[in-house]
């Protein structure tokens, strides 16, 4: 698990499947910057992981404060899946 914050908006919700430097994530949540004060671009920082941690991320089981961060551009990640089902 990790948060990748892309800079700019691929078009992605909670629960997406993207792919990034050759993995499959997908994004577990979402948090939306720079609407109103911050950069040109909106940034999404988002916390991502494989379906394997889902369980982690859903219990709580992580500190936030400790995951590993990545940045990408929009045009840098491929979208598989623009939205999905996060289910326990």
């Amino acid at each position: 698990m990790k948060r990748l914050i892309i800079h700019g908006d691929p078009g992605i919700r909670k629960g997406a499947i993207i792919e990034h430097d050759g993995d499959e994530l997908v994004c577990f949540g979402i948090n939306r910057n720079g609407e109103w004060h911050g950069p040109e671009t909106v940034q999404l920082w988002c916390t991502v992981g494989t379906d394997a941690e889902y369980e982690d991320f859903a219990k709580r089981n992580f500190i936030p404060h400790f995951l590993d961060v990545d940045r990408a551009d929009a045009e840098d990640v491929t979208v598989i899946e623009p939205r999905g089902e996060l289910a326990l």
